[in-house]
This record gives structure tokens, sequence and C-alpha cells, in this order.
């Protein structure tokens, strides 16, 4: 008897519905391009990138800066669409620094933030602090141990920013992707986070980059299932994450590979300088929309032509013998076969991409997304269908 009714409140609970499958798009100031109104019919978030940081430490300006504004964007995307303001990002820490230092700056940061979602028509911010703890663009020249209070401090710059917005406007953050980098996101803080926030967004990509020694795949399927499993055994909901596209391409210089038909592991060159972390222009990338550099695109059309699929580490790649060079980026194809895999495979509760315009002007990968999306949520409608049918005939 306690069976069925366990059984019979999960049919319930099915038959009502959970959260709609989510897919949020970056629309950076980089790449301001947005797709046909038809491609968008499955973004259901928007996020505009960025805003400094630091910018929310003094008085507020009398207006905003960024490159669009929300009114302006609204029609292009389908109704329910919710927008976003995106603050922070690669290499600013200096505004989250001071931001985070104490209960005082953490109130008047996010009082701040509040005021800038009113003025901008928001539905809420998406936190950019991507390296609390250590290990961002810095962590040569300021060691990880001197931001070892910014671990604590995390969780609690995002209870001051939820008591300010209030429970119906959205907090989410993106998160980093490679274990070695979350610092911040531990057992005993993750809890703490994923409570603030409505949802996540794990950067399942850039997951090979300049601090490697060996070539991978920078947005491969078993990379990529580590760092949601990282997050979920620290105390996150799967349903809370979202799984990470990138829209762009990364090329990294080797030494001769051993074994040319498997150049995975292949020793890269060293790319960045071990005294002050600076790039040493051995590695690189550009978007789908990017003119290609000229000294790389004959290389780049050998790796479009000739590229391989790794189906052990689940992620398309190409090793340019004649430059030793390394390619590693997601073709339609990779995206698609993501979603079963990991979307579906793990319960994630959706997907976003860097960025909506980087993937003009053709959107191949976009509408890669689009076509799995429609049919994931497909799926779910079918089971919710079966679900009120059985509640029905119980």
């Amino acid at each position: 008897m306690r069976f069925l009714i366990v059984a019979l409140l999960a049919l319930v609970q099915l038959a009502a519905g959970t959260q709609p499958l989510r897919c949020l798009m970056y629309l950076t100031g980089q790449h301001v391009v947005i797709p046909d109104y038809a491609l968008t019919r499955h973004i259901t978030h928007v996020a505009l990138a960025f805003m400094n940081s630091g910018v929310f430490n003094e008085e507020p300006p009398q207006e905003w800066s960024l490159f669009t504004t929300i009114p302006s964007i609204r029609p292009k995307f389908h109704p329910g669409t919710k927008f976003l303001v995106a603050i922070g990002g690669w290499g600013d820490t200096a505004g989250f620094d001071v931001a985070a230092e104490s209960e005082d700056s953490r109130v008047r940061w996010a009082r701040n933030v509040a005021q800038m979602v009113e003025d901008m028509e928001a539905d809420g911010v998406d936190v950019d602090w991507e390296y609390p703890g250590g290990n961002g663009e810095d962590y040569k020249k300021v060691p990880n141990s001197e931001k070892a209070w910014q671990i604590t401090a995390y969780p609690l710059l995002l209870q001051a920013l939820r008591r300010e917005l209030g429970p119906h406007k959205l907090i989410t953050a993106a998160l980093p992707g490679l274990e070695r980098d979350m610092l911040a996101f531990t057992p005993a803080t993750i809890p703490q986070i994923v409570s603030q926030l409505d949802f996540v967004n794990v950067m399942t990509y850039d997951l090979f980059n300049r601090r490697d020694n060996v070539t991978k795949h920078h947005t491969g399927i078993a990379l990529s299932r580590a760092s949601i499993n990282a997050y979920i055994s620290r105390g996150a909901p799967a349903d809370k994450l979202n799984l990470g596209f990138p829209f762009y391409v990364k090329w990294a210089l080797t030494e001769p590979c051993p074994d040319p038909e498997n150049p995975v592991g292949c020793p890269t060159l060293l790319m960045e300088d071990p005294e002050t972390g600076a790039d040493l222009g051995r590695a690189g990338g550009f978007s789908f929309h990017d003119e290609v550099p000229s000294d790389l695109a004959p290389s780049y059309n050998r790796a479009l032509a000739q590229g391989k699929y790794d189906r052990v580490g689940g992620g398309h790649y190409y090793w340019d013998e004649g430059e030793n060079r390394w390619w590693t980026f997601d073709t339609p194809e990779a995206i698609r076969v993501k979603f079963p895999v990991l979307v579906e495979g793990m319960g994630l509760g959706g997907v976003f991409a860097w960025g909506l315009g980087e993937d003009a002007p053709e959107f191949a990968h976009l509408e890669a997304v689009d076509g799995a999306m429609e049919k994931l949520r497909g799926k779910e409608n079918a089971k919710r269908d079966a679900a009120r049918q059985s509640t029905k005939e119980l």
C-alpha cells in the first residue's frame, strides 16, 4: 500500500510538470548579432555581458553603461524570455574584491545592483565572479593564499544580493568548469551558494587552456561530465545546473606528437609565462563569427575538412602535423550528442552558450541546440502526458 501511495505521488508530481528545460544565451558586446525570430523559440534566458563589477561599489551613475538596452531587444525574442545583466567576467576581480570585503560593502554593492536591475528593466542578474578564492587571471601576481578569505565571502555576497533583489528576481552565476579552479566551491559552501541562485551556468568549456601542458578537448564529454559531477558531489542539485557550449574554437602549438593517429595527450609548448602568467602567444581561439586570422586559415580549413570525433573523450579535434597545431571545438553534431548523454543522462536543468552572436551568421551551432531542445522537450511532454493518463486511470 505504501509503495502504491509513493508511486501515485510521483505520478502526480510528474503530471503537474517540472521547470521547463532552460536555454540561456549570452549576448556579448563583441558580437551583437541576433538570429531570425524563429531560431530563438527555445531560448528561455538572455544574459547581456558584461557590466563591470566595480561600478556597484560607488554611488550609482545617472545612466548605466551597456552595449544595448533590454527594452530594445525584447521584441526580438519570444514572449516569456527572461533578460539578465551579467556582471563581471574573465579578469574582472577587483570590483568583487571590494564588494565582498565586509557586510557594509556587500550591502552597498547589492543595493546598487538592485537599483540597476530596476533601471534597466531586467529580470535579474548573472554573477560572473568566475574565480573567487584564486586561480583567476592574476593568479601569478596575487597568490591564492591572499584570496582564501573570498571562499567564505562569496556566499555572503550572494545572500546580500538575494535580500536586496527579493525572491522574484533571478540570480544566476557562472562557475568554473575545471576542478582545480573550484577553490571557493566546496561541500561546505556549495549548499549556501545554490540556495541563493535560481540556477548555475557551469562553464564546461576552456577545459583545455594555456595552463595545461598536454592536448585535451576544451569542451569534451568526459571532461564536461567530470565538471558536472564535481558540483553534484559537493551538493548542487543536477536540475539547477546548466551545461555550457562554446561557440568558438581553440588552438595550441604542440611538440611533435609521438602518436600522430592519437594526438590527445600530446605535449604542448609552454603556453604561459611561468613567472607572470602572461600569454606567450602559443595558444588562442576565435569565434565562428570572427574572421579567421590569415596565418591560421590554412590550418583551420584543414581542421574543418579533416577533423575527427574522439569517441573515448567525446570531443571534436584535429592535430595539424605539418604545423604541430592542435584544434579543439564543437561541431553541430558534437553538440547534438551531448544532449542525450549529458543533459538528459545526468538530469540537468538546461544549457547555455557563449555566446549568441559568436555563432553568426550561419548559426549552425545554435540550430543544433534548437533541434536538440525541441527533441528533448518533446520527450518531457510525452512523459507528462503519460503520467497524467496514469493518474486518471488510478
